[in-house]
C-alpha cells in the first residue's frame, strides 16, 4: 500500500509553480478543463480610460439626460424615469430660466433685504453662510408641469414620463431660514408680503405672502450636498417649498417687505389662472397632489404575461402624501399602493404595487391623496373647474395603456 503523500512547502511551492508556468494541478472533483487557468478579461481602463478621476463621473453605460421643450432651451426636464430613490442628482433637476443664466462672482454677491424692517442690511455669501444653516429634502415642480398633456399637444402616445411631467425633481436644499434674516432686520408687524428680485436679465420678481417666510423658506446656497449650481441659482436662491418653482427666485439680489403684494409683470399677465367664467386665479401659489407612473411607460415593452411591478412618483405642496391608488382596468377599480420610506412633507414620494399582467390590453393609472385630503383629480373634473385656457397647475391623473404585444403608450388623463 502507498504511504500517503505529506504536504510540505516545497511540495506546496511546486503546484504553485507550476500553476504559473502551466495549468493549475486539479483539486477533487475537478476535471482538465475545470482546473484550467481562467481567462481573464482586458483590463478596462486601457479599453475606455480610467473610471476614478478627480470629480465622479457616471459609468459610460449611463446616460440619463435632461431634454428641453423646444429650440429656445429656456427649460430642461429631468429624466425621471431613469432615476432611482426620491433625490434628483444635480445635474438632472428640471431647470427653467426666463433671461439666461448669469455667472456671478460668489466674491461680489450681495443680497438687500429692506422696505418694512428696523434696519435694512446688506448681507454677502460670506454672511449668510455665518448664519446657523439648515438642510431639507423638498420637491420642486415648474407650475406649468403637464400642460403637454393638458392641452393634448403633440403626438399623445409616444411621449416619456420625462416629456409629460419631467419638471419636477428633489434635492437636499441647504441654506438660511428666511426667518432668521427677517428678524435680523426687524421686520416690521405691518410687513404682510415681500418681494424677491433676481440678477437674471428679466429681473424675475415675485411677491409672496410673510407667512411662508415665517414657515419654511430658505435662502438656499447649497444642494445635493454641494454650491448650487448656475442654473439653479448660483450663489444663492430663494427656495419656498412646495410652492410653484418660479416663485423661488434664482440668482437672488433683493427683497423688499411691504404691506400689500408687488403686482409686478409676473403674477398679472403671468403665473395667474384663467377660468371659465372670465375671472383668474392669482397667487395660486401651492402645488396640488399629484401622481404619476413612471414604469412601465413609454418606450417600455413588456416582454411577458406575468408579474411586473408598478412603480412611480407621487407629491404635494400641502405635505405629506397619505395614499396612492393603483387602477389598471381604466380606472374601474382601485389598489392601495406601498408607499416607499422615506415620506417626508413637500417631497416626492416613491409607490409601488405588484401587478400580474395577463397578456391583454390594459390602462394604467394612479391617484394621489395627501395629508388635507385633497385627491388628484381625473382630467375631466379639472378641466370643468379650470377650463381650456389655463395655463398652470395641470395636476389631473395620467393613464397608460398597455397593449397586447406589449407595448406601452401614454393614454392622456383620467375620464
Amino acid at each position: 500500500m502507498e504511504r500517503a503523500k505529506t504536504i510540505t512547502r516545497r511540495r506546496v511551492l511546486a503546484a504553485g509553480t507550476a500553476g504559473i508556468m502551466g495549468a493549475a494541478l486539479p483539486i477533487a472533483g475537478q476535471n482538465a478543463d475545470q482546473a484550467a487557468r481562467p481567462k481573464v478579461p482586458a483590463d478596462p481602463t486601457k479599453v475606455q480610460g480610467p473610471l476614478a478621476t478627480d470629480v465622479g463621473g457616471r459609468s459610460p453605460f449611463e446616460r440619463p439626460r435632461r431634454v428641453s421643450f423646444s429650440d429656445r432651451r429656456t427649460s430642461s426636464l429631468s429624466p425621471l424615469q431613469d432615476l432611482d430613490g426620491i433625490i434628483t442628482p444635480s445635474d438632472l433637476h428640471f431647470e427653467r430660466h426666463h433671461g439666461g443664466v448669469p455667472a456671478i462672482d460668489p466674491r461680489q454677491y450681495t443680497l438687500l433685504i429692506h422696505g418694512l424692517v428696523d434696519r435694512p442690511l446688506v448681507f454677502t455669501l460670506e454672511d449668510l453662510r455665518r448664519f446657523p444653516g439648515r438642510s431639507i429634502i423638498r420637491f420642486m415642480e415648474c407650475s406649468g408641469n403637464g400642460g403637454r398633456a393638458y392641452r393634448r399637444e403633440g403626438n399623445q402616445t409616444d411621449v416619456t414620463p420625462q416629456q409629460i411631467d419631467g419638471l419636477t425633481s428633489t434635492s437636499e436644499w441647504t441654506g438660511v431660514p428666511l426667518a432668521t434674516l427677517f428678524r435680523e432686520v426687524g421686520a416690521s408687524p405691518k410687513a404682510k408680503w415681500f418681494l424677491a428680485e433676481g440678477s437674471d436679465a428679466a429681473v424675475m420678481t415675485r411677491s409672496i405672502p410673510i407667512e411662508k417666510a415665517f414657515d419654511d423658506a430658505l435662502i438656499a446656497y447649497g444642494q445635493n450636498g454641494e454650491p448650487l449650481r448656475p442654473e439653479q441659482g448660483y450663489p444663492a436662491r430663494l427656495f419656498l417649498p412646495g410652492v410653484e418653482g418660479n416663485a423661488s427666485v434664482k440668482w437672488l439680489r433683493r427683497i423688499e417687505l411691504a404691506d400689500q403684494p408687488f403686482m409686478t409683470r409676473e403674477e398679472t399677465s403671468k403665473y395667474t389662472d384663467p377660468l371659465p367664467d372670465g375671472t383668474a386665479r392669482i397667487f395660486s401659489l401651492d402645488m396640488d397632489a399629484k401622481s404619476l407612473i413612471t414604469e412601465p411607460s413609454f418606450p417600455d415593452q413588456l416582454t411577458g404575461p406575468g408579474w411586473w411591478e408598478i412603480r412611480g412618483l407621487a407629491w404635494t405642496g400641502r405635505g405629506r402624501i397619505t395614499r396612492v391608488d393603483i387602477s389598471a382596468d381604466g380606472g374601474r377599480t382601485w389598489q392601495p399602493a406601498t408607499l416607499d420610506d422615506p415620506v417626508l412633507p413637500k417631497c416626492h414620494t416613491r409607490f409601488r404595487l405588484p401587478w400580474q399582467w395577463k397578456g391583454g390590453e390594459a390602462t394604467l393609472m394612479s391617484r394621489a391623496t395627501d395629508e388635507t385630503g385633497y385627491t388628484q383629480p381625473t382630467l375631466d373634473v379639472l378641466m370643468a373647474a379650470r377650463g381650456p385656457s389655463t395655463a398652470y397647475h395641470f395636476n389631473h391623473i395620467r393613464a397608460w395603456k398597455v397593449n397586447p404585444d406589449g407595448t406601452v403608450k401614454f393614454a392622456g388623463g383620467g375620464a
